[in-house]
C-alpha cells in the first residue's frame, strides 16, 4: 500500500492572524483507505483541506504527494483529485445537466455524467435549474461533480449532511465503492455514523494539532469498558446486571442468568463515536 500524502511538521499561519492555526502536525494518508479527520470547529481542519488541495501554499513543513513534493506540482494535480465542498457551489440559473458539463469540461479525462446522476436519483432533474433543487439534491449534484474527472483521491467535506438516510446511504455505498476500486478518500465530517461507517483510520484535530490518530474499532477498545450488560425480565419487569468482560465464559453468575432468566438485550460496554469525540476534543458535538 502506498502512501498518498505524507505531511512532516506542518504549520499554517494566515496572515492577519497572530498565531498558528496549524501547529507542526504529522501524518501520512495511505492509498486505498478513507481517513477521517474531526475535531471541533475552528481546530483546523478546513485549512488542512486547503492545503493538501493547494487553495493554501505559504506554509512550513513538508507535504509529499506520492512521493512528489506538493509544492512542485502543477496544475495537472487537480486531474488526479475531486473535491466536494461543505457547500455546494453551482450556477444557480443552468440546469444541472449544464452544471455538470461545464465542470467537466476543466478535465482531460471524465466520467459518465449520466451514470452517475442517474446513482443519486437526479438524472431525471437534470433539465431543472439548480436554483430550483432543494438542499439534498444540491449535495447529490455536488458529490457528482467531485467525480467527473474519475479522480485517484476524494476529498469530502461532510458529504451527507442534510441528505435522508436513504440518499445518504447511496452516497456511503458511492464512497466505498471508489475505495474498493483502489481509491483515496479525505472525509471531514461531524457525522460518527459515517465516521463508523466508512473510515479506515481517524485522526482528531483540536486547536491545530492531532492529538490522536488510530482506528475507530481501536478507539472503541481504547475508550470503552471491559464489561456486559444484560438485560432481562423478572417477573414482568425488566431488570439488568453488569458483568467484566474478562474470563466472562467462566462467570458462573453470567452463566446462570442466561440459562435461567429471559434475556431482553446482551451490550457490551463499547462506547460510541460520539462520546469519543467529546473525550478526545472536549467539545460537544451539536
Amino acid at each position: 500500500m502506498g502512501v498518498v500524502f505524507n505531511v512532516e511538521n506542518l504549520s499554517f499561519k494566515y496572515p492577519s492572524a497572530k498565531d498558528d492555526t496549524i501547529k507542526g502536525i504529522t501524518f501520512d494518508v495511505l492509498e486505498g483507505e478513507i481517513f477521517g479527520l474531526l475535531g471541533p470547529s475552528g481546530a483546523g481542519k478546513s485549512t488542512i483541506q486547503k492545503i493538501l488541495i493547494k487553495l493554501l501554499e505559504d506554509y512550513r513543513g513538508s507535504i509529499k504527494y506520492f512521493g512528489k513534493d506538493l509544492k512542485s506540482l502543477d496544475n495537472s494535480f487537480y486531474e488526479e483529485i475531486g473535491v466536494g465542498f461543505e457547500m455546494p457551489v453551482h450556477f444557480s440559473k443552468l440546469t444541472a445537466l449544464e452544471n455538470m458539463k461545464f465542470f467537466s469540461g476543466f478535465y482531460k479525462k471524465a466520467a459518465d455524467i449520466q451514470e452517475l446522476m442517474e446513482r443519486v436519483g437526479l438524472w431525471e432533474y437534470r433539465d431543472l435549474k439548480v436554483g430550483e433543487f432543494s438542499k439534498g439534491m444540491k449535495v447529490r449534484l455536488n458529490f457528482v461533480r467531485a467525480m467527473l474527472n474519475n479522480p485517484r483521491v476524494l476529498f469530502l467535506d461532510e458529504v451527507t449532511n442534510g441528505l435522508d438516510p436513504k440518499n445518504a446511504r447511496i452516497i456511503k455505498d458511492m464512497i466505498a465503492e471508489f475505495r474498493a476500486r483502489g481509491g483515496t478518500v479525505f472525509l471531514t465530517t461531524h457525522l460518527m455514523n459515517d465516521v463508523e461507517q466508512l473510515c479506515d483510520r481517524i485522526a482528531f484535530c483540536v486547536n491545530g494539532r492531532l492529538t490522536e490518530t488510530s482506528t475507530p474499532r481501536d478507539l472503541k477498545i481504547k475508550y470503552g469498558k471491559r464489561e456486559v450488560k444484560v438485560e432481562y425480565m423478572v417477573n414482568g419487569t425488566t431488570t439488568s446486571s453488569t458483568f467484566p468482560l474478562d474470563s466472562i465464559g467462566f462467570n458462573d453468575e453470567f452463566l446462570q442468568l442466561l440459562k435461567t432468566k429471559e434475556i431482553e438485550t446482551i451490550h457490551s460496554g463499547e462506547t460510541s463515536m460520539e462520546e469519543i469525540f467529546i473525550i478526545v476534543t472536549g467539545v460537544e458535538l451539536k
